[in-house]
């Protein structure tokens, strides 16, 4: 049976152009189209589609209001189609919180190179989230029931307290409380309640190092969220994401969490508490000796598929940390982060990989766990809690 799909878009030419790319895929099927965010509600109640396809700026009703209240009537995987502006990045992310799982570019040559990878990418996207509709359904269920993970307290030192003092309600059990209303119903596992054992390895780390891409945004916030401000070592952050969304990203996240949180620049020295975001369109790396590290950002490079490109930080930290990088693949389409997690765990560091239910794209994580380099496969909601074991924070 053909994936539903009901595409949403004030313009007719956009809807007709999409309504074209999905309908030639055997695998897909249009099966209405809305011109605003109210018909989408109404139509989605009568056709059950399997995705959506979103425009953000619609009249009647926009595209983020849209999602918030389809999440509440039937939840249903949203791709959201996004200018890359600095105010397109901001509602893409406010979209994305709300409970959308994806986003593309709405120009299309920004998307790909060339047309026929921008449209087998869209079909592709639209395939891969379209598993996640019963997921999203049976989960909405119980997100207002999740129970956050407990932080253990913590003791400020000057430095922080500043940064907790300055935003008093980014305490993790609000960050968390406020997802439950929207997007954790697109990341949250069944239930924080199922029985889970974790046990510490025992060894010593310098750094923390994530990678991720679909899904990412939500998956980091709640991750991040849960961390003292007192964190004791730096971590880096690659998510797959345009040149102009990382920087407001990172602001995004910095003013939820307890740690600081910020877009990397070229020399930035490495400093515990503090999580260095990738810039989009550009490549990160970890240089210099293990004390004293500091990041690199050069040119993408033209023949990169990843801009940024998990590979690339893993690899890098491998060569400067040796043995002693915690370091995580999230949810994200595709295998990027495989053979930096390879050159990690060769040099003796510790590789864990997000498990399948949790994932919007069960790609990168699968990845390297059917390579055999992960050692762990964990929920989303324990990430946060196995890093504080697992770093003796807990």
């Amino acid at each position: 049976m053909a994936i539903k799909v009901l595409v949403v878009d004030d313009s007719s030419f956009f809807r007709r152009r999409v309504s074209e790319i999905i309908n030639v895929d055997p695998r897909l099927t249009v099966v209405g189209n809305a011109t605003n965010g109210k018909e989408a509600c109404e139509l989605v109640k009568a056709l059950q589609p399997d995705v959506i396809t979103m425009d953000i700026e619609m009249p009647v009703m926009d595209g983020i209001t849209a999602v918030r209240e389809i999440m509440k009537i039937v939840p249903t995987p949203i791709l959201m189609f996004s200018s890359l502006t600095q105010a397109g990045a901001k509602a893409t992310l406010d979209a994305l919180d709300a409970g959308a799982l994806d986003f593309l570019p709405k120009k299309f040559e920004d998307i790909a190179r060339n047309r026929d990878d921008a449209v087998d990418l869209l079909q592709k996207r639209v395939a891969e989230l379209a598993g996640k509709r019963f997921y999203l359904r049976r989960n909405s269920s119980v997100a207002t029931t999740t129970k956050p993970v407990s932080i253990p307290s913590v003791r400020h030192t000057a430095a922080t307290a500043t940064k907790v003092m300055a935003t008093p309600n980014t305490t993790a059990t609000s960050s968390v409380g406020r997802a439950l209303t929207g997007s954790a119903i697109a990341s949250s596992l069944m239930t924080s309640s199922m029985p889970f054992h974790f046990r510490a390895s025992g060894k010593k780390y310098q750094l923390v190092a994530i990678g991720t891409s679909t899904g990412g945004p939500v998956a980091l916030q709640k991750i991040l969220t849960q961390l003292p401000a007192n964190f004791p070592h730096p971590i880096v952050l690659v998510q797959h994401m345009p040149v102009t969304f990382t920087a407001a990203f990172a602001a995004r996240l910095n003013n939820l969490c307890r740690i600081e949180v910020k877009e990397a620049q070229d020399g930035d020295i490495l400093r515990a508490g503090v999580a260095y975001l990738a810039p989009g369109g550009q490549q990160m790396m970890v240089d210099g000796r293990n004390v004293g590290a500091r990041l690199r950002i050069i040119d993408g490079g033209d023949r990169m598929n990843y801009k940024p490109c998990v590979d690339v930080t893993f690899g890098s930290a491998a060569k400067v940390f040796n043995d002693r990088v915690l370091s995580i693949v999230l949810t994200g389409m595709g295998a990027d982060g495989r053979e930096g997690a390879r050159m990690l765990k060769s040099n003796g560091s510790t590789v864990w990989a997000q498990d399948e239910d949790s994932c919007v794209v069960y790609g990168m994580p699968q990845a390297v766990a059917k390579a055999g380099i992960s050692s762990h496969d964990l929920p989303l909601d324990r990430i946060a809690e196995c890093i504080l074991i697992e770093l003796g924070l807990s």
